[in-house]
């Protein structure tokens, strides 16, 4: 039990402001999401548009066009498409890691009691939804029930681009939780792709991707920062796992923990910590929200909708249902009942400055699923399949439900953001101490 100078008792508030360094860091990292979110909208548009215009042939001649072929026996001609989304997501599941080990070693996160609020509400945003899938989906059969995980997750880009376009200013605790909160969703998301959407494990080439992933890690440990060196490594990392059957986004994320968020060096005399972890996101961030992230969605957002009648087919199927609940519904459902219990649980008071209604609209925002759900979707049911042109309806319609919902909510409460954000910015503890705690009587 901790107490203050006058013997009151210490009592945890949630949605507190962290330290003003982590503050800043996840400004940054959401500012350079905004850009990237920006032009994921707009490669997203450009498919959907090209995708249903009367030159709609040569959109999907283009995201089928194979490209590779296969060295060495290795299975690497793949389409168009196919590269997008298990090649550059690579990227972007390597930066997710990296952001991941280094909330909880360095960032506010590394207090256990701070990082159970987040890690428990992506666990119930992922739950509820599947549930509501699952419920809806059942009664359509033919293998429908692959597609349970397509709702479960966060697209952060998506999200902090809506917060843009509003121009909300969410207060920084809550920006911290949307982000660490989409990440662990993306975290948990790559773990059900390896376990439940993985039909064939080839062990030779599981186990031949541990030697460029374990030379990788100890390259990395040493402080060895050459593409020459590092590059080639990953490269073979990916490809092993691609042909080990296993998701080769899952390379990415391994890759990503492999990097220390310390190292131990010396300039002058003076210990100093080299942040390698911190300096690989500040390089490979912009490609994984400026090109990674855009071209993905580019080629798996181009639907054709067949007028009228195809829309009607689409939102009577028990799929495209499942997953627009799952996301407008089951998310804050999920995040928010999760978050009301363990506040009862451990008794914690919400921020003086915050209301529930805030929760409710982060909630609601993070039924924004685009990227991995979209990816799901295509190891669930196939790129090519009728089903796939379901999810992808679903998909859009439910995260753009999802998001002009928030949108309504945090609006609503956009007044009392900007006197937030007026004593955020005017702060004068710089020096990284948090402010984690409101007092009460003992």
């Amino acid at each position: 039990m901790t107490f203050d100078p006058r013997g009151r008792r210490l009592r945890r508030a949630l949605f507190s402001r962290g330290s003003w360094a982590e503050t800043s860091r996840v400004s940054e990292i959401l500012r350079k999401e905004t850009v990237g979110g920006v032009i994921l909208l707009i490669a997203a548009a450009a498919a959907l548009v090209w995708a249903n215009s009367p030159a709609a042939q040569s959109y999907f001649a283009l995201r089928d066009f194979p490209l590779g072929g296969e060295p060495l026996g290795l299975h690497l001609s793949l389409t168009v498409g196919s590269w997008a989304a298990d090649g550059l997501l690579a990227v972007f599941f390597f930066v997710v890691g990296l952001e991941l080990k280094r909330e909880f070693v360095a960032g506010d996160l590394r207090d256990p009691a701070a990082a159970a609020l987040p890690i428990a509400a992506a666990v119930g945003g992922m739950v509820v939804p599947a549930v509501i899938f699952v419920t809806l989906a059942a009664r359509a059969g033919d293998g429908a029930l692959r597609g349970w995980a397509i709702p479960t997750a966060t697209d952060i880009a998506f999200a902090v681009a809506v917060l843009a376009v509003i121009s909300t200013h969410l207060p920084s605790a809550l920006r911290t939780f949307l982000l660490t909160l989409a990440v662990v969703d993306d975290l948990l998301a790559v773990a059900v792709i390896a376990v439940f959407y993985t039909d064939h494990i080839n062990a030779a080439a599981l186990a031949g991707a541990l030697v460029p992933l374990a030379l990788f890690t100890l390259a990395v440990q040493r402080g060895v920062q050459a593409w020459w060196v590092l590059i080639p490594l990953a490269v073979a990392t990916w490809v092993l796992m691609h042909q080990s059957g296993v998701h080769a986004t899952v390379a990415g994320v391994l890759l990503g923990f492999a990097v220390p968020v310390h190292r131990s060096a010396t300039a002058r005399g003076v210990a100093v910590d080299a942040g390698m972890a911190e300096h690989f996101e500040h390089r490979l961030r912009p490609i994984s929200a400026g090109i990674a992230i855009p071209v993905f969605a580019f080629f798996a957002a181009g639907v054709a909708f067949g007028g009228a009648d195809g829309l009607a087919r689409a939102f009577t199927d028990p799929v495209t249902l499942g997953i627009v609940a799952g996301l407008v519904l089951g998310k804050p459902i999920g995040i928010f009942l999760t978050t009301r219990v363990l506040a009862a649980v451990t008794r914690a008071n919400l921020d003086p400055s915050l209301r529930w209604v805030d929760v409710l609209g982060i909630s609601m925002l993070a039924g924004i699923g685009f990227t991995v759900s979209l990816l799901i979707g295509d190891l669930a049911y196939g790129a090519e399949s009728v089903r796939d042109e379901f999810v992808k309806v679903g998909v859009l319609s439910g995260s753009l439900a999802a998001a002009a919902l928030a949108a309504v909510v945090l609006l609503s409460r956009n007044a009392a953001y900007r006197r937030i954000h007026r004593l955020e910015t005017a702060d004068e503890d710089r020096d990284g101490v948090p402010d984690i705690y409101q007092s009460r009587q003992d």
